[in-house]
């Protein structure tokens, strides 16, 4: 089974040294000083007792070549489709696709474009791009959840299994989409909105914290999905972050950078099904900013 992984940051990266270590045949796409590095000295993993480095098959997307069984997105929502327009010649029917990027509809997405099978998931870790060539892996968080068609769940599970990478097959896959999405959608709208971490959002805007998680929930709920019980759990989680800990769209609009404000928070306040006033507003204001 040969296997792209397209971004190479935080999560892409990760999933890619962790493929190629295992000895997995994957070509890694990525670009700039970044891919540069990995072409040159390999891609290297910092973890907090341990250090390792692979080397691995990596290239500009327009250097594709071959056929993919599997591809799995792992770049910002917003560059999904062109991800996927650059991939398309080298798969087919017979392919699967999963993206891993911020969202509750990224698998509907795909399947607007795609014969492939797609299936839907995402990934908890704490990483990032230390720099050029490097991926930080913090603590001992990881898990992939994934679902859909029986038999691509089953190959991409026998990809995780051969990398020893922990992984769930929910039945619900979307719940399962929707627990991760409810705390990163509400936090990384708030900590734009109010340009301060999670911590001050907390203890100074609990009431509109609450209130807009409460907005997500109704969402799902609207799409036959059941996370009220999410919404204190969230609150919870916020509650027990470092002081400095925020959202990658918070640091995305303070460097001035193109931020995941669409699927984040426009998912939301464009839902039509139910009301989201707060969602709206901060979304509206947001927008106005960039």
């Amino acid at each position: 089974m040969r296997v792209a992984v397209i971004g190479l940051g935080g999560v892409g990266g990760y999933l890619a040294a962790s493929f190629a270590k295992a000895g997995i045949e994957l070509v890694g796409f990525g670009r700039g000083e970044h891919l540069a590095v990995i072409q040159k000295d390999g891609l290297c993993v910092v973890e907090d007792h341990q250090e390792w480095q692979v080397n691995l098959d990596a290239r500009e997307l327009k250097d594709a070549d071959g056929y993919f069984d599997g591809v799995l997105f792992c770049v910002k929502s917003y560059d999904l489709e062109d991800a996927y327009r650059a991939i398309e010649p080298f798969i087919d029917e017979k392919s699967f696709l999963i993206s891993f990027s911020n969202g509750v509809n990224n698998g509907d997405r795909l399947r607007a474009l795609s014969s492939a099978t797609v299936l839907d998931g995402a990934v908890y870790i704490l990483s990032h791009l230390q720099k050029a060539g490097v991926i930080r892996k913090k603590g001992k968080v990881f898990a992939a959840v994934f679902g859909g068609d029986a038999t691509a769940t089953q190959k991409l599970a026998t990809l995780f299994e051969k990398a020893e990478l922990r992984y769930k097959t929910p039945d619900d896959i979307k719940k399962a989409l929707y627990k991760k999405y409810i705390f990163i959608a509400a936090f990384a709208t708030l900590t734009s909105y109010y340009d301060k971490p999670i911590a001050a959002v907390y203890k100074e805007h609990l009431s509109e914290a609450k209130a807009l998680l409460e907005e997500i929930a109704a969402v799902a709920k609207s799409e036959g999905v059941d996370i009220d019980d999410e919404v204190q759990k969230a609150l919870d989680t916020a509650a027990k972050l470092p002081a400095d800990a925020s959202t990658s769209m918070h640091l995305d609009f303070q460097n001035n950078k193109q931020t995941e404000l669409e699927s984040l928070s426009g998912y939301i306040a464009k839902n039509g099904a139910v009301q989201t006033p707060l969602m709206e507003k901060m979304y509206k204001e947001l927008s106005a900013k960039l």
